[in-house]
């Protein structure tokens, strides 16, 4: 149960095409994340699925059957949405049950059934409040509680936690991680914050302009990006993207450097990819020489967005070593060859 295959999905709003193509085979029991900029069509893809967005042209099967153009009350999944959408005027209790009442069934089974989500959830003590007597993390906890007692194949999560602090952010997605253990449910979950996306998903979906980029494990996402978007996309400090330098450039420094680490590829790259914890402050008189523009200490480590004489960008450098530099301070950095991604002039990784 609970697998979700999308073939030659294509979403179109008069002349303009927002989906173009999806392929996808979700698996059953997967916790999948869609993430990728605004406006790349994670969302739109995650409504056709739900049904609240007609699907242009290719085929929708949930848990094997045929669900291109099912009513969204008959697909046999759940969506929890950003904005809550709890009804005021209920209690926690009748917000958690609505969709049960209205199916039919018994004020006695609903009772079990909402008992049931709530202690899961550990909201059983809040059954009689009020939305408005809540906090944003428990109207959160409800709004998923609502459709847990569906016991839907699917659920699908659409940047659930955008309106919460930071603080609670990080306990959602723990609790959400340990939702999905327990129940074991398949859930598809579209987010914006690539944090959320490489600690909770099992795989990672990255969506640009309307087509899946990548799709694979978090790590292998980071570690291998098939190409420049993916690369920069997924990791903060963003990777350090450096161009070949020009036939004419007068820094023979840059030269050196380039020659020195591209001298064991087949092909020549067009850019290279170095991410920032893979940069080495090393002592004076050696690597490449820098000057910190912006030093950001940050407990744990410290990120340094470097000046490098021929460079046309800063150099991002995230280090943990202890040594605490300041803005102006000249710095020699040593950049680790075996973390190293090469690109062509299409933005293809090659290497």
């Amino acid at each position: 149960m609970g697998s979700v295959v999308l073939e030659e999905i294509h979403k179109s709003y008069g002349q303009h095409e927002v989906i173009r193509g999806v392929n996808l085979e979700v698996k059953d029991g997967e916790f999948l994340v869609f993430v990728g900029p605004s406006g790349c069509g994670k969302s739109t893809t995650l409504r056709m699925i739900a049904g609240l967005e007609d699907i242009t042209s290719g085929q929708l099967t949930i848990d094997g059957v045929q669900s291109t153009h099912t009513h969204p009350a008959d697909r046999g999944v759940a969506m929890v949405f950003q904005s809550y959408a709890l009804y005021p005027h209920m209690t926690v209790e009748e917000n958690m049950g609505f969709s049960l009442k209205m199916s039919g069934m018994s004020r006695k089974d609903r009772e079990v059934q909402v008992r049931q989500a709530a202690e899961v959830l550990k909201i059983d003590h809040m059954l009689a409040r009020y939305p408005k007597e809540l906090s944003g993390g428990e109207r959160q906890r409800v709004a998923i509680g609502r459709a847990i007692v569906r016991k839907p194949k699917v659920f699908l999560f659409d940047e659930p936690l955008s309106n919460l602090d930071a603080a609670l952010r990080v306990n959602m997605r723990i609790e959400l991680s340990r939702l999905h253990k327990e129940l074991g449910t398949t859930m598809i979950y579209v987010t914006h914050d690539q944090v959320e996306a490489m600690t909770m998903g099992d795989r990672i979906a990255v969506f640009n302009q309307g087509k899946i980029e990548q799709l694979g494990a978090p790590l292998d996402l980071y570690n291998q990006p098939c190409n420049t978007f993916v690369a920069t996309f997924l990791g903060a400090p963003r990777i350090n993207l450096i161009e070949k330098p020009l036939a004419h450039s007068a820094n023979e420094q840059v030269k050196q450097w380039w020659q020195q680490h591209t001298q064991s590829f087949k092909v020549e790259p067009h850019a290279m990819g170095i991410r920032p914890e893979h940069i080495d402050i090393v002592k004076d008189g050696s690597g490449l020489s820098a000057t910190v523009v912006l030093a950001e200490h940050l407990g744990d480590a410290s990120i340094y967005h470097c000046q490098v004489e021929g460079f046309s960008a800063l150099l991002n450098v995230k280090s943990s070593s202890g040594s605490h530099f300041q803005n102006g301070d000249h710095l020699h950095l040593q950049i680790n060859a075996n973390g190293i991604l090469a690109f062509n002039g299409q933005g293809l990784r090659i290497h």
